[in-house]
C-alpha cells in the first residue's frame, strides 16, 4: 500500500518517517553533489535564492551560526569602520592614552600617530612645527609634542612648595579678617570709580545715532515695558498672546494724515509749505516739481535713474520688503511738504495690473480694498488737482486692455486726479513707453517730462542685455555703495554703465549694425540654399530658407497689414503675426544650429553627444517648435484675406488645448540646464561645439541656455496681445467670446509658469541665506519667502525702572534681522578684513528665530541719549535695538507690523 503512495509522489509521504528521512538524505546528497560541481558564481546564485526563501527564524539561525564560529562581535573596530570614524573615536583620548593605544597593534599604532590627532593638542599650548611635513611623513606632530613636553621646566609638588609655598597654609583669624575687609574696601572703590566714569561718558557723548527729531507725540502714548513676567502671567494661551501681540502692534507709530505728515515728522519746513500753497495762484503752478517713482524690480533700473532729467525728483524704492505706508512715507520725505505737478510711476506690470510692491498687484479685484484705496487717496494729496494740471503717469501699458482702462478710470474717481498710461503694444521690450498715451498731454509726452529721450530709448531697446551686465556690476559695487542711499548708488552705477557703453556710438551706429546683421543673415541663407541644391542629399527644409513657412507671403502680409494700421485691431493682429514669426525663427535656430549638427555627427560615428543626452536636451523644444509652426501656419491662413469680421480667437483656443507640450518642457527645464552643464564639463567635444556656435550672428548673439528662455517669456506676450485684441473688438463681434476663452486659458497657464519661477527663485534665495549665516537652521519650507533684511545695533539699558526719557543705553553688538513671512531670524553681524586689502567682508552668526505670531514690539521714544530705538521681545529673550537713520526705523516697523498681521490671519 505504501508503494502505491510513494511511486509517483514528489515528496516522501508524511505517514512513513523512515522513508521520509531516507529520501531526504538522498536528495540532500544529490544537491550537495551538484553544489560541488558548480562554479563560484553558480554557488552564489544558489545561496541567494535559498536565503530569499528563508523565514526570519531561519535567517536568525544562520546569523547565530556565524556568530559562534566566526566571532564577529570581537573584531577590531578600526579594521571594519571607515578611517574617519576611527580617528574621530581616538580624538577623545588624551596624549597618555594615545601612546598606550599605539602599543596594542600595528593598525592602532598607525591611526594614533596621525597628525590630525596630535596637531590640535600641540596648537592648544602654542607649539608649532618649525617645518612643513612631507606628504609621506606621519607622526611629526606626535614627536614634536613629546619633544616639547620633555623640555618643559616642571617641578614636583615638594619642589614647588619649597620654593613658592603652599596654597593651603593656615592663617591666623586676625590676618584673615583684615584681608577680607581690605578686599571688600578695594572692590567698593573700584566699582564707584567705574560707575562715575560711565556716567561722565554718557553725559558728554552724542546720541548713538544722529538724525532729525523723532516723534514726541508718541511719548505719551508709549506703552509700559513688556517684561517677561507678562507672558508668564497670561500663561501663554494662544488667544491672550494674540491679543498681546495685536496690542503691541497698535501702539506703533502710524501715518496720521493724508498730507504725508506722520508720527515721524519730515522737516520743520513742512508746515510753512502747506501755508504757502493754500493761497497760491495759478502762475506758481509751474514751479511745482515733477516726481518719478522707480521700482527696483524693473530690469536695469540704474540706467533709468541716470536718465532722469535735472529738476525732476526721483525716488528708487525696494519692490520687496516695503508696504504701502512705507511708500507714502518715502514720497512725503522726498517732496518735503510740497505738491508735485505730476507723478510718474515706473514699475513692473502688464496691461491689466500694476505690480507695485510684493503682494500688491493693483488691479480691478483689489483696487477697492481699504488699505489700497487709502493709499491712492493719500497719494492724490501729494499732487496738484486736475484743474491745476496735475496728473499721474503709469509707465505700464494699462491703456492696451479693457481691464487696464477700468483701473485708470476708478483711480481717477478715487483721487480726483487724471491718470494716464501708454496704449501701444510692444512684445518683448519696454518700447510701449515710447508709444501713444491716453488723453491730452499739455506738457508733452510723459517720457519727455521725466527722462532724457536718448538714454531712455537706449534702455528700452537693450533692457535684457543691460540687466545681465548690471548683475555683476551690482555685485562688485555693493560693498562700496552700501552706505549710500539706493537712488544715489543707482545713479552712480547708471552713469558708469552709460560711460562704458559709449552712448553716442550706440545711437549713431545702431541702424548700421542692424543692416549689417540682416545682410549677413541673407548671405548665410543664400549659401545654405545653394549647398542644399548642389548636394541633393539633405532635406530642403531650413529655417533660413524663405520657402520654409512661406516667409515671403508672411512679409507681404505684414506689409499689407501695416498699410492698414489705422485699424487698432489690425495693428494688434500685425503685432501678433510678426512676433510669432520671430519667435518661431528663434526656435528654429535651436534646431538648425544645434540639433541637426549633433544628430549628423551621431549618424556619422563622430558623436559629440550621445543620443540619450540629445533627447534630454532638445526633445521638448523641438515639440514646441512643431506646435508653434502649426500655430503660425494657421495664423497665416487666417490673415491672408484679413478684414474686420475675421476671427483669431478659435485659433488660440485650439493652441491652448495643446499646452501640455509646454508643460513637459517646463517640468524638464532644470534637468535640461543641468545636462548641458554636465556635458560641457565632461565632454570636450561638446564644449568646443558650444564655443563655435554660441553667441554668433546666426544665433543673434545668444547662447543655447539663453535661447531656451524664449518659451517662458512668450506667454506674457500672448496675454498682452489677446487683451489688446479684445479691447479693440466690438461687443457684438463673433470673435469676442473666443478671445475671452483664450485669455482664460493663457492666463491660467501663465500663472503656472509664474509659480514655478517664484518657487525656484525663493528656494535659491533661502539656500543663499543658509550659506551666508553661520549656524543657521534649515530654512527651506513650503511657502516661506524673505521679506526684508534690516541692520541694527543692539543696546543695553542699565536701569529699566526709570522713565524712557532718562534711560541710558550702551551699544553691545551689531545685529541683522532677516524677516520672513512666518518668522524673524536674528543674527549677529561682524566685519572681517583681509590683510593688505581695504575691502571687508560681512559675516553673520545665528542667534535665534522667533515665530511672528509670538513677537511683541514696543517703540522707544527719542530722548537725549537714544534715537530710532525699539524693542523686540520673543518668548525667551528680548532685543533693544536702534537703526542708523529715522527712515529705516519707520520702514522696518511698518513692514514688520504688516508681516505679523498677515501671519496671524493665516
Amino acid at each position: 500500500m505504501e508503494s502505491v503512495h510513494t511511486r509517483f509522489s514528489a515528496w516522501t509521504p508524511f505517514s512513513n518517517k523512515s522513508l521520509n528521512r531516507q529520501l531526504f538524505q538522498e536528495r540532500v546528497a544529490l544537491i550537495s553533489h551538484w553544489f560541488d560541481l558548480w562554479t563560484n558564481k553558480q554557488r552564489q546564485e544558489f545561496l541567494f535564492t535559498i536565503l530569499l526563501r528563508c523565514t526570519k527564524s531561519q535567517l536568525r539561525f544562520v546569523q547565530d551560526w556565524f556568530s559562534e564560529r566566526m566571532q564577529v562581535a570581537r573584531v577590531d573596530f578600526s579594521t571594519v569602520l571607515p578611517r574617519s570614524i576611527s580617528l574621530y573615536i581616538f580624538s577623545f583620548l588624551n596624549p597618555k592614552d594615545l601612546c598606550a593605544a599605539a602599543q596594542v597593534s600595528w593598525p592602532w599604532k598607525f591611526l594614533t600617530e596621525q597628525d590630525c590627532l596630535w596637531m590640535p593638542k600641540c596648537i592648544k599650548f602654542g607649539w608649532f612645527l618649525p617645518y612643513t611635513p612631507t606628504d609621506n611623513e606621519y607622526g611629526a606632530w606626535k614627536r614634536h609634542y613629546i619633544a616639547c613636553v620633555s623640555n618643559l621646566d616642571w617641578l614636583t609638588p615638594r619642589e614647588a612648595a619649597a620654593i613658592y609655598g603652599t596654597l593651603n597654609e593656615p592663617k591666623a583669624e586676625d590676618e584673615e579678617l583684615q584681608e577680607r575687609q581690605r578686599e571688600k574696601y578695594l572692590r567698593k572703590i573700584i566699582w564707584e570709580k567705574i560707575t562715575l566714569h560711565k556716567k561722565e561718558l554718557f553725559k558728554v557723548r552724542p546720541p548713538w545715532v544722529t538724525g532729525t527729531c523723532c516723534s514726541r507725540l508718541s511719548k505719551s502714548k508709549c506703552q509700559p515695558h513688556l517684561s517677561q513676567t507678562v507672558r508668564d502671567r497670561v500663561g501663554l494661551h494662544d488667544a491672550l498672546e494674540k491679543q498681546l501681540v495685536l496690542a503691541s502692534i497698535e501702539g506703533l507709530p502710524k501715518l496720521s494724515s493724508c498730507s504725508g505728515s506722520c508720527s515721524y515728522p519730515l522737516l520743520s519746513k513742512q508746515k510753512s509749505w502747506h501755508g504757502v500753497y493754500k493761497n497760491e495762484d495759478s502762475s506758481a503752478y509751474a514751479s511745482w516739481p515733477h516726481f518719478i517713482l522707480i521700482s527696483s524690480r524693473i530690469p536695469a533700473y540704474e540706467m533709468v535713474v541716470e536718465s532722469v532729467k535735472a529738476g525732476v525728483i526721483s525716488v528708487v524704492y525696494e519692490h520687496v520688503g516695503m508696504t504701502l505706508d512705507s511708500l507714502l512715507y518715502l514720497i512725503g520725505k522726498a517732496l518735503h511738504g510740497r505738491r508735485a505737478q505730476s507723478m510718474g510711476i515706473l514699475s513692473d506690470g502688464d496691461s491689466r495690473e500694476i505690480n507695485l510692491l510684493q503682494g500688491y498687484k493693483i488691479g480691478i479685484k483689489n483696487l477697492l480694498k481699504p488699505d489700497v484705496r487709502d493709499f491712492w487717496e493719500k497719494l492724490g494729496s501729494f499732487l496738484a488737482t486736475k484743474e491745476e494740471g496735475g496728473h499721474v503717469d503709469f509707465f505700464v501699458p494699462l491703456g492696451a486692455s479693457e481691464a487696464g482702462i477700468e483701473v485708470l478710470s476708478q483711480l481717477s474717481q478715487l483721487t480726483g486726479t487724471f491718470f494716464t498710461a501708454p496704449t501701444g503694444i510692444a512684445t518683448g521690450s519696454y518700447q510701449h513707453i515710447l508709444s501713444d498715451w491716453l488723453g491730452p498731454q499739455q506738457d508733452g509726452p510723459p517720457p519727455c517730462i521725466y527722462f532724457s529721450e536718448a538714454k531712455l530709448q537706449a534702455w528700452c531697446s537693450l533692457t535684457d542685455v543691460l540687466e545681465d551686465a548690471l548683475k555683476s556690476v551690482r555685485r562688485e559695487f555693493s560693498p562700496v555703495f552700501k552706505e549710500l542711499q539706493k537712488g544715489i548708488s543707482g545713479r552712480m552705477i547708471g552713469q558708469f554703465i552709460f560711460d562704458t557703453m559709449s552712448m553716442t556710438s550706440i545711437l549713431n551706429n545702431q541702424d548700421i549694425a542692424q543692416a549689417l546683421a540682416d545682410g549677413l543673415m541673407e548671405l548665410s541663407k543664400e549659401n545654405s540654399e545653394r549647398n542644399i541644391v548642389e548636394d541633393n542629399s539633405q532635406d530642403t527644409e531650413s529655417s533660413f530658407g524663405k520657402s520654409d513657412l512661406g516667409f515671403e507671403v508672411l512679409l507681404k502680409l505684414e506689409r499689407k497689414l501695416q498699410r492698414d494700421s489705422a485699424d487698432k485691431r489690425t495693428s494688434a493682429v500685425r503685432e501678433l503675426l510678426q512676433s510669432e514669426r520671430k519667435y518661431v525663427q528663434m526656435l528654429e535656430i535651436v534646431r538648425d544650429v544645434y540639433v541637426r549638427p549633433l544628430r549628423a555627427a551621431l549618424a556619422s560615428n563622430r558623436a559629440i553627444l550621445s543620443a540619450a543626452n540629445i533627447q534630454i536636451i532638445f526633445s521638448d523644444i523641438l515639440q514646441i517648435l512643431s506646435l508653434n509652426r502649426q500655430f503660425l501656419e494657421n495664423l497665416r491662413d487666417r490673415v491672408q484675406e484679413w478684414s474686420s469680421i475675421h476671427c483669431v480667437g478659435e485659433i488660440f483656443i485650439k493652441f491652448g488645448d495643446q499646452l501640455n507640450t509646454y508643460t513637459n518642457f517646463f517640468n524638464n527645464y532644470p534637468v535640461v540646464l543641468k545636462t548641458i552643464e554636465k556635458c560641457r564639463e565632461m565632454t570636450p567635444a561638446f564644449r568646443a561645439f558650444l564655443k563655435r556656435h554660441d553667441k554668433t550672428i546666426v544665433t543673434k548673439m545668444l547662447s543655447l541656455p539663453e535661447l531656451l528662455l524664449f518659451p517662458s517669456r512668450r506667454f506674457d506676450e500672448y496675454l498682452t496681445l489677446l487683451y489688446a485684441l479684445r479691447l479693440h473688438t466690438a461687443a457684438g463681434h463673433v470673435d469676442r467670446g473666443d478671445l475671452a476663452t483664450a485669455i482664460d486659458q493663457i492666463k491660467k497657464y501663465k500663472g503656472y509658469i509664474d509659480q514655478m519661477k517664484e518657487n525656484i527663485s525663493m528656494k535659491e534665495q533661502l539656500s543663499d541665506i543658509e550659506r551666508l549665516i553661520w549656524g543657521c537652521p534649515i530654512l527651506l519650507e513650503m511657502n516661506r519667502y524673505l521679506i526684508r533684511v534690516q541692520d541694527v545695533v543692539q543696546l543695553h539699558c542699565h536701569d529699566e525702572e526709570i522713565s524712557f526719557s532718562l534711560r541710558l543705553y550702551e551699544q553691545i553688538r551689531d545685529l541683522s534681522f532677516f524677516l520672513f513671512n512666518d518668522a524673524l531670524l536674528v543674527s549677529s553681524r561682524g566685519i572681517s578684513h583681509t590683510p593688505f586689502e581695504r575691502t571687508s567682508k560681512t559675516t553673520y552668526q545665528f542667534i535665534a528665530s522667533v515665530a511672528l505670531h509670538r513677537l511683541l514690539i514696543e517703540d522707544i521714544p527719542d530722548s537725549k541719549y537714544v534715537k530710532n530705538a525699539f524693542i523686540l521681545q520673543g518668548p525667551k529673550c528680548e532685543w533693544i535695538c536702534a537703526t542708523e537713520v529715522e527712515d529705516d526705523k519707520f520702514l522696518w516697523l511698518s513692514v514688520l507690523q504688516n508681516a505679523i498681521k498677515s501671519s496671524m490671519n493665516k
